[in-house]
């Protein structure tokens, strides 16, 4: 199944106008002020935080999970440029997404090979919120808002009605973008 299929189908439901009673699953998460979340299709599970192995220069970096590596994405450097290691560095979790075509970057340019599958890892500090979201709350972010902002990493936005007359708005995250 290709990574983006469940954006895909988000996309095709939300033209159709489907009805109200509609709904996706999201892992939803918070990287500093930003609500963020990813379709729980895409994710493979949730785990402890491990310490992480890197140069500190990058937002990529490196955990031993089991007998696996796995590629993190520190998105709190990514977005904020401060890394979630000098604001907190233990603990936490991690968010690991299904296996996904390979992203290698040379030479400043990204290539991506479907024959290498790999888990990302997303570092949290708290532990994500498992929410029903209506597809009538969902809408495609503007192209234009995507490349240029640092949320190029999200494809739709969510906005939520609160009790307290406020909404909520949570960004969905396009996994192919994140690295």
């Amino acid at each position: 199944m290709m990574i983006n299929q469940t954006l895909t189908t988000l996309d095709s439901a939300i033209k159709n106008k489907q009805p109200t009673t509609s709904t996706i699953k999201l892992l939803v998460f918070s990287i500093g002020k930003l609500t963020l979340a990813l379709p729980v299709e895409q994710v493979k599970r949730v785990t402890k935080y491990t310490p992480i192995h890197g140069s500190g220069m990058s937002y990529i970096n490196l955990t031993h999970i089991g007998k696996q590596e796995v590629t993190v994405v520190d998105l709190h450097q990514k977005l904020f440029k401060i890394s979630h290691d000098e604001l907190t560095p233990d603990g936490g979790y991690f968010i690991l997404t299904k296996s996904r075509p390979a992203t290698i970057i040379k030479n400043g340019e990204k290539t991506t090979h479907d024959f290498v599958k790999e888990s990302i890892g997303i570092r949290v500090m708290e532990a994500p919120t498992l929410l029903d979201i209506a597809l009538s709350d969902i809408r495609t972010l503007p192209s234009s808002y995507r490349y240029a902002d640092t949320l190029e990493i999200a494809s739709h936005v969510a906005v939520i009605a609160q009790d307290n007359q406020t909404s909520q708005t949570i960004f969905i995250l396009d996994l192919e973008h994140l690295i």
